[in-house]
């Protein structure tokens, strides 16, 4: 691909597409880390980038573990790759596992422990403390640390201009995200309309940041409720997707839509924030007058932007609370049984045929204090999940998963059952948190547990 055109990038879109039998399982999860310190209110202060027990420390360590090999950015390790998978930093630090695209869920759990087990011993050598959850439970603004990335720094002053809460979302929030394929553009549409109808149910459903400076927030899910004033050009729930029109060229126009945030060139990041990657097309990008983009520039533009469901050459499920192991295990294989079996998409369709764009974006409004509570077109969330969750279960019996055999690890739907005792209880993690905090307010609880 020499010159890039909408049909060109519509194209890009098609390449994605995948036979059902070959489609892969992708999980992304985000962890905050945390070192000793008796100055800070809670005891405990976010991890900086240098240092003896710092996040260059941690990455070094992890890779002679894991024999991965290193990332580095103007000669700062800030990454690592192994297996197909990634480990990476998020602006203030927090710890993303990226997997590796996996054929099975009990893959996606092997790949999962194998992560947490180095993340663990490295953690115990170096004193420092993971915590999976939605949002930083103790630490202002004023506390993080910036991690030397280039596009953090742009995308930074960026956020500034255009809402109240993105340097919160950058720096104090953590997620956890399945990646799933798409066998044609039809399927697409299907898939994208049912989890973006869907996805506040799932925000509800693991919703796990009930706490800001150490303290109960209202909220269920206050890193859902930091997305409704971040920027209003590239988040949310997306009418377009339920119309009439929808497809790869409707996607792609919205993507070139999205205002600019860099430009990769020679391992230096320039700002162009604001800036149009139409005019970047047609070579009259302000400051790069006749250069055109490059294929690696588009992928670079599509992760900078960051609706409930994001569209790449596969789906991006990006609506939940970062979580202990359970949950993070709970996502893929809620999403894998609803979306990877065609009799239960198709009911699924069936159950959001008559839903209005309103009726999801009230959902979605109400969802971050309301959680399971919050209104929905079945009554409340709670009740949309009792039937809804029971749907990915069949679809996850139903499946071929991947490991021989019909004992009990054959049976990928074992990974719901952390969500099962959620939809019958009524009772999610942002409560349990709740409730632990009452308890022992000085929240050693968060850091003792470490949440994994």
């Amino acid at each position: 691909m020499t010159h890039l055109t909408k049909d060109s990038l519509i194209q890009w879109l098609a390449q994605g597409e995948t036979p059902l039998e070959e489609a892969k399982i992708g999980v992304e999860h985000e962890k905050f880390c945390f070192v000793a310190d008796d100055h800070a209110p809670y005891g405990y202060s976010p991890i900086a980038y240098d240092g003896d027990t710092g996040i260059q420390e941690l990455l070094n360590r992890i890779a002679t573990l894991q024999k991965a090999e290193k990332i580095t950015e103007q000669g700062k390790i800030i990454g690592l790759k192994y297996d197909g998978a990634s480990v990476t930093l998020e602006p203030a630090g927090q710890l993303e596992l990226s997997g590796a695209p996996l054929q099975c869920l009990h893959q996606c759990r092997d790949e999962l422990m194998k992560h947490l087990h180095h993340t663990r011993v490295v953690g115990e050598e170096l004193g420092i403390h993971m915590v999976g959850l939605g949002f930083n439970p103790v630490a202002e603004r004023k506390d993080v640390h910036w991690m030397p990335k280039g596009r953090y720094d742009i995308m930074g002053r960026y956020m500034q201009k255009v809402g109240t809460l993105g340097v919160d979302m950058m720096t104090r929030t953590c997620t956890v995200q399945v990646n799933l394929d798409y066998q044609s553009e039809q399927d697409m549409i299907e898939k994208m309309r049912i989890s973006m109808a869907l996805q506040p149910m799932v925000t509800a459903l693991f919703a796990n940041s009930p706490l800001v400076h150490g303290k109960p927030n209202g909220y269920q899910s206050y890193r859902s409720h930091i997305w409704t004033d971040t920027d209003p050009d590239r988040c949310g729930i997306l009418p377009f997707v339920f119309e009439q029109n929808f497809g790869y060229e409707r996607w792609i126009d919205y993507v070139l839509d999205v205002p600019m945030y860099f430009l990769y060139r020679d391992g230096v990041y320039h700002d162009v924030a604001g800036l149009s990657f139409r005019d970047f097309m047609n070579g009259d990008l302000q400051g790069f007058k006749g250069e055109t983009p490059t294929l690696k520039d588009w992928e670079d533009h599509c992760t900078t932007n960051f609706p409930e469901v994001r569209l790449k050459q596969f789906i991006e499920m990006r609506g939940a609370d970062s979580g202990c192991r359970d949950s993070l295990m709970a996502l893929p294989a809620f999403w894998v049984g609803l979306l990877y079996n065609p009799d239960i998409q198709k009911q699924c369709l069936d159950l959001i045929q008559s839903w209005t764009v309103s009726d999801i974006s009230a959902m979605r409004d109400a969802v971050p204090k309301m959680g399971l509570h919050a209104p929905s077109p079945m009554g409340t969330v709670w009740d949309l999940a009792r039937l809804v969750v029971p749907m990915a279960k069949q679809g996850l019996d139903q499946r071929p998963c991947g490991h021989k055999g019909q004992d009990d690890y054959a049976k990928e739907s074992k990974y719901l059952n952390w969500l099962e005792t959620i939809v019958k209880t009524g009772k999610t993690s942002a409560d349990r948190v709740v409730y632990q905090a009452e308890q022992d307010p000085t929240l050693s609880f968060l850091f003792e547990t470490g949440c994994f």
